[in-house]
Order: C-alpha cells, then sequence, then structure tokens
C-alpha cells in the first residue's frame, strides 16, 4: 500500500462532494428541471465531457482492456463500433432530440419525451421505460460499484466490500445533494482526468517495452478478422448510443444548437481518443506485463501498468480515474433512473400530476438511494459477473429497447404511439431473451434486439393508424424549431 495514493483518493473523494454541496446550496430554491435537467443552461465542454464520461465508465479502464489484453486484439471491434455509434448519435441524434423535446412540451427525461412526441395521454409507455430504467440502470451501476470495490482492495487492501459501501455512500452523496448541474461538473472534471490517465499509462509502457516485448505472444493473438462473429458483436456496440438515457438527456440539456454543434466535435474527438488508448492499453498491457489469469479475472491491466511504472502520487491520480471512470457513470445512471420513477410514474400515476417542486426533489433522491442499494447487493454477489459483463448487460437493453423507436421518433413523421410502445417491448425481450438462451452463438445480444425491435416499431406503425393531424404538426414544428 502507498501511503500518497491514498492521500490523493481522499482528496479526490472530498473534492467530488463539495461540487455537490456546492450545487446543493447554489440550487436550493430550484424545481424539478433544475434537479433533473439543470435547467437546460449546460454549455458545451460541460455537456460534452460530461456525456462521455457518464458514458464511459470503470469497464473502458478495466473492462474493456483487460479483455482485449486476454481475448487478442480480435475484441478491438467494440472501440471501433463506439467510435461509429458515438459520432452517428452526436450528428443525426442529438440536435433533433434537442429540439423535439422542447417542442414537445419541454420535455426533461426521456420517457416524457416519449409521451409528449405523440401527444398521448396513456401513462403506458411511460410506465414501461421506467421499468426498464429500473433494471438496466441497476445493473449497469453495480458494475461502477464493483470496479470501485476492486480498485480499493487492489491499491489499498481494503475490503472490497467495505470499498464498495464507501463509494455508494460518495456517488450518492453528490448525486442526492446536488442533482443534474453536480452530476454535469463532477462528470467534467472526471473526463479530464480519464482522457489523461489513458493518454499517460500505454504511452509510458510502451517506453519502457523490452525489443523483444510480444514475441511469445501466439499469433492468433493479433488477427482481428478471425472470427465474423466478434466483429458483428463489437460493431453492434455502437447501436447502444441511440438509446443510452442517460448519455442523450445530455443532449436535450444544451443552452442551444450552436452550442451543440461545438459540443459535438468535443465530445466525438474525447472518445475516438478514449477507445483508441484503452486497446493500446490492453496490447501494450500484454507485452509489458505478460499474461497473468489474476489480472484477467479482476480486470488489472490498467492498474497494474500504472502500479509498476508510477510513483505513488502520480499513480494515486492516475488511478482516481478509475474512480472518476465509475463515478460519472453510476451518477448519471442513478439521476436518470430516479427521474424516470418520479417524473414519469410518480407525478402522473400516483399523484395526478398533483405534486410540488419539493416533494418531486425528495421523491427523486429517495429513488436514487433505493438504486444505490439494489446495485450493491448486485455488486456484492461473487457470482455477478466481470465489470464488462454487467456493463455488456445493461447497454445491451438499452440500446435495443430505446434505440429503434427514439430515432423513428426523430426521423419518421408516420411514426406512432403503438409503434414506440412494440419498439421498446420487443427490443427489451428479445435482448433479454437471447442473453439467457442463445449467448452461447456468440452473437452479442444488442445486434438481434436492435433489429428486431426497428422491424416490429415499423410493422406495428404500418399496422395501424395514422398519427393524428395535431402530432404531425409537432413533427413538423421541431424539424422546423429554430431559436
Amino acid at each position: 500500500m502507498k501511503m500518497s495514493e491514498v492521500v490523493v483518493f481522499i482528496i479526490y473523494l472530498a473534492f467530488m462532494l463539495g461540487i455537490g454541496l456546492f450545487f446543493f446550496i447554489k440550487n436550493k430554491n430550484g424545481g424539478e428541471k433544475t434537479y433533473f435537467l439543470g435547467d437546460r443552461e449546460m454549455g458545451p465542454w460541460v455537456t460534452a465531457l460530461s456525456a462521455g464520461a457518464s458514458d464511459m465508465s470503470a469497464w473502458v479502464l478495466m473492462g474493456l482492456p483487460t479483455s482485449i489484453y486476454a481475448l487478442g486484439v480480435g475484441q478491438v471491434w467494440i472501440p471501433v463500433g463506439l467510435a461509429i455509434g458515438y459520432t452517428v448519435s452526436w450528428i443525426l441524434e442529438a440536435p433533433r432530440l434537442r429540439r423535439f423535446s422542447i417542442v414537445a412540451n419541454d420535455s426533461i427525461t426521456v420517457p416524457q419525451y416519449l409521451a409528449n412526441r405523440f401527444l398521448s395521454k396513456s401513462h403506458a409507455l411511460q410506465v414501461i421505460c421506467a421499468i426498464v430504467f429500473l433494471v438496466a440502470y441497476t445493473v449497469y451501476a453495480a458494475s461502477s460499484v464493483k470496479a470501485c470495490g476492486t480498485l480499493f482492495n487492489t491499491v489499498i487492501g481494503m475490503d472490497a466490500q467495505t470499498a464498495m459501501y464507501l463509494a455508494a455512500v460518495i456517488i450518492v452523496g453528490y448525486t442526492f445533494l446536488g442533482g443534474f448541474s453536480a452530476v454535469c461538473w463532477t462528470d467534467f472534471f472526471q473526463g479530464l482526468l480519464i482522457l489523461g490517465a489513458m493518454l499517460i499509462a500505454p504511452i509510458f509502457a510502451a517506453a519502457m517495452l523490452d525489443a523483444g516485448a510480444g514475441s511469445e505472444i501466439q499469433a492468433g493473438y493479433w488477427d482481428a478478422f478471425s472470427d465474423w462473429k466478434a466483429i458483428i458483436s463489437g460493431l453492434a456496440w455502437g447501436f447502444g448510443y441511440f438509446g443510452m438515457p442517460h448519455i442523450i438527456i445530455r443532449f436535450m440539456s444544451l443552452k442551444s444548437q450552436k452550442d451543440l454543434k461545438k459540443s459535438a466535435k468535443i465530445g466525438i474527438t474525447w472518445t475516438i481518443l478514449i477507445v483508441i488508448f484503452a486497446a493500446l492499453i490492453g496490447i501494450i498491457g500484454r507485452m509489458f506485463l505478460g499474461y497473468d489469469e489474476q489480472i484477467n479475472q479482476n480486470s488489472l491491466v490498467f492498474i497494474e501498468i500504472v502500479r509498476r511504472i508510477f510513483p505513488g502520487i502520480i499513480s494515486g491520480i492516475l488511478l482516481s480515474a478509475v474512480l472518476a471512470a465509475s463515478m460519472s457513470t453510476a451518477d448519471s445512471q442513478l439521476l436518470a433512473a430516479a427521474s424516470a420513477f418520479a417524473s414519469d410514474v410518480y407525478k402522473p400515476i400516483f399523484r395526478k400530476g398533483k405534486s410540488s417542486d419539493k416533494e418531486m426533489l425528495w421523491i427523486g433522491r429517495v429513488v436514487v438511494l433505493v438504486i444505490a442499494i439494489a446495485a450493491l447487493l448486485i455488486a456484492s454477489n461473487p457470482n455477478a459477473g466481470s465489470i464488462m459483463d454487467l456493463v455488456s448487460n445493461a447497454w445491451g437493453m438499452f440500446g435495443s429497447a430505446f434505440g429503434p423507436t427514439i430515432m423513428l421518433s426523430l426521423f419518421w413523421r408516420r411514426f406512432n404511439f403503438k409503434g414506440a410502445v412494440a419498439g421498446i417491448v420487443v427490443g427489451a425481450l428479445v435482448d433479454g431473451g437471447w442473453y439467457m438462451f442463445l449467448s452461447s452463438t456468440g452473437i452479442y445480444e444488442l445486434a438481434p434486439g436492435f433489429i428486431i425491435s426497428l422491424i416490429a416499431a415499423v410493422i406495428v406503425t404500418l399496422c395501424t393508424e395514422e398519427p393524428s393531424k395535431e402530432v404531425e404538426k409537432l413533427f413538423d414544428d421541431a424539424v422546423n424549431y429554430t431559436e
């Protein structure tokens, strides 16, 4: 254990809590829109880096590099798919989603947007969305909590269970206090830290490689084209971005369309750099460390590289990037799930729209706490799977359920409410069913889930009545919306 690393961790965690406390005081008189969407006042840099940081959880520092480290270069199709999907989401989805969410009665959550987009008085769509949110986000948050436990256990010898509880308290603390603004600003700083750590670690490791490093690695490790299933599954990861609520909610929070263009450039550049260096960490880590099953089992390739190269204070700062990646995703997931339940289930169904702003704030905070506890229970279960497994499960669910429906809602005038419900339900069921019964095929469940969800949404829409004139007018108004 390096005491300097412990000191750096403590300072870092205190800083995150401080941001939460600052926005709690600053926004103490704010309402539901302030807590869940930051009053649509996010600037381009904060939006871009917080979107990226909320996306790239600890799996990009631990799970993904270790997958490439252990299984070979064929796994680089995951970062390729992510880079393509993220770029397309900023270029095609972001501009329309921001405009549509404003025209659709100033929607502040993804389920609320979908209901308002079709001028629906039924709460079925919001309830279905909230259920998927609660299930998938609990699993997703568990991966972040588990990563924190692994980090503290490896670096300072703290019991993994204790470390998970500590991390959960910190994450819940600033999310509970500061809401969306605190989440975005902590993610902004954490995004900078993640990028810095991922640039530095592989470059230094590569500079220290021996001349014959990697010569003992089997030739099959370097073949990126030997497995067509790995290629399809890797590229399918990009579909996830079109339906990832905690990422696309950032598109809705921007001040203006002008800021959105700047954010797109920043966000796309940041993400492409991240996925490139995640792959390099795995490849260089294999040559620098050699194969170690302990590293593979616990997703430790990045941590081992950093601890072997750098002195205590530097390694503490770089390893804080794992905390940053874990926390920046978990906080966004908790808030997105809380907003879905509070705004889209509790307020319209249980309170019939009569709840006060203060009541909504506290309901959201209670849901944050409940989901965090459930995530802790999952992360603490030794049979829960690896960090990468947990992330892939949640990612697949969101991409399959929401991706096709959201994109159709933005680009197809004929799309209707029944088609949206069908797309979400079929996507979630196919994704879950494929994972449980057909994962042995080697095809990532997001690929069939997304495609079948898209087909179901289109067929049901064409087989049912056309949307009303009012819904078609809303579509036209959103397409032509200017500021």
